[in-house]
């Protein structure tokens, strides 16, 4: 059967023929194609940069600006005294604001800490609290006399009473009658009545205080008086 032979020896030749033509084909575009990628690699090349540059003696790319040359670059040194100098500023403005701070603390506490008047002593209003209160005021202003002095002549006089008054002896005669605990006569009373104390006669601390007074200088105490005086 040589026929059929032929025929696949034909089919197959054609077959072979069209494979070799795609091959041609296909070689001419990759012919075509590598040169052309091969002009752009060398384009790209052209256009970039190159990565070797000469360098002066000291190290340096020729043309490269140094940080010194390079006024925007700044100096190291320059800016670690700047920062520095900032600092300092800054240590001395809080320093300050701590004093100050201390200072107002130590004003307001000294302010708060004003002192406080001891309350003024109770006194009871009758024979008792009248020596006993004024005793205090004669202390205080240097007039001696004793409690035992001033309850003896009181009682002398007026028997405790504040509103006594004395209406038959020469003083009253006179106009000037004596008055009060200790009895005593107006113009005595002005003449040694005590500062603090009430400008009336007939006030029992004003009275006990004037007549002490008055009979320290004349006799050197209250306590020294057994009559009249």
């Amino acid at each position: 059967m040589p026929m059929p032979t032929l025929l696949r020896s034909v089919r197959a030749t054609k077959t072979h023929k069209l494979s070799a033509a795609v091959l041609v084909a296909a070689g001419a575009t990759a012919a075509l194609t590598v040169p052309a990628a091969a002009g752009e690699a060398h384009a790209a090349s052209s256009a970039a940069p190159s990565a070797v540059q000469p360098v002066s003696a000291n190290g340096q790319p020729v043309g490269a600006k140094t940080k010194a040359a390079d006024p925007k670059a700044g100096n190291g040194a320059e800016k670690d005294v700047q920062q520095a100098a900032n600092l300092a500023d800054t240590v001395k403005v809080t320093a300050v604001a701590a004093q100050d701070h201390t200072a107002k603390e130590a004003a307001s506490r000294a302010a708060d800490r004003k002192p406080v008047e001891a309350p003024k002593p109770h006194y009871a209003n009758n024979l008792d609290g009248w020596i006993k209160e004024s005793l205090a005021i004669m202390k205080e202003k240097g007039i001696p006399g004793s409690y035992e002095g001033l309850h003896r002549n009181i009682m002398r006089e007026s028997s405790g009473n504040p509103n006594c008054v004395n209406d038959w002896d020469i003083n009253a005669k006179n106009g000037i009658p004596s008055k009060g605990l200790l009895q005593v006569i107006q113009p005595t009373f002005d003449a040694y009545h005590v500062e603090g104390t009430a400008n009336d006669l007939t006030d029992p601390v004003a009275n006990i205080t004037a007549a002490a007074n008055y009979a320290a200088h004349r006799y050197g105490s209250m306590d020294n008086v057994n009559s009249a005086y």
